[in-house]
């Protein structure tokens, strides 16, 4: 069994650290960054992109190696160094100042891993093997992006939508209802022809009639 505790974190606004300045700590970076959080860089260089995003006022840089007392308010802390020596007191500081922190390519050093994902809007989907096998992670990630077309975003806010919509009424529906009425494939089909008002009401209906 997994140690690992899937979890979803919020990081608006939460102040980020990135050691290291090459194409690993710009993925990390650009995923951050997706999540407006406050992003502080650590590295002697910077990639091309992350010195970008350095001049254009999207993260913050320290152009100098890591240093004792860099972590200070940090709530997560990522360690993209190629110097396993610089990663793992990186680690350690971070841990004593109760920041969470991952190591690249070594979850033993991390106190938590970064899953493969597919994304459709607001549907996130993470895949982990308890960093056992990336490879295969990725692989199920290929496997879901074929499977889950790119409509499932407007799906997620038609339903949130019609959740509002339900709110506003007072009509209470329970998960039992919603289940039996979210008939995905109808209403994927309806999106794709550009049916959106059109499925969303079937969807409001369907539910409002079950729910009565």
């Amino acid at each position: 069994m997994s140690s690992y505790y899937p979890i979803f974190l919020d990081l608006k606004g939460k102040r980020c650290i990135v050691v290291g300045g090459g194409s690993v700590a710009e993925r990390k970076v650009e995923m951050l960054l997706e999540h407006e959080t406050s992003v502080t860089v650590i590295s002697p260089e910077l990639s091309q992109k992350l010195q970008h995003l350095a001049d254009q006022g999207a993260i913050k840089t320290i152009t100098r190696n890591y240093q004792k007392g860099d972590l200070k308010g940090a709530f997560l802390v990522i360690a993209a160094t190629d110097d396993p020596s610089v990663n793992a007191a990186v680690a350690g500081q971070a841990r004593k100042q109760r920041a969470l922190v991952n190591v690249v390519d070594d979850p033993r050093a991390s106190d938590f891993i970064v899953p493969s994902m597919v994304r459709r809007g607001d549907i996130t989907i993470a895949i982990s093997t308890a960093g056992k096998s990336p490879a295969l992670a990725r692989k199920l990630r290929s496997l879901l992006e074929a499977t889950l077309p790119a409509e499932y975003a407007s799906l997620a806010s038609l339903v949130s939508e019609v959740r509002q919509e339900l709110a506003q009424r007072q009509s209470s529906v329970n998960s039992d209802v919603w289940q039996r009425c979210l008939n995905i494939d109808i209403l994927i089909d309806m999106i794709k022809k550009g049916q959106l008002k059109k499925a969303r009401q079937k969807l409001l209906n369907d539910l409002l009639a079950a729910g009565s």
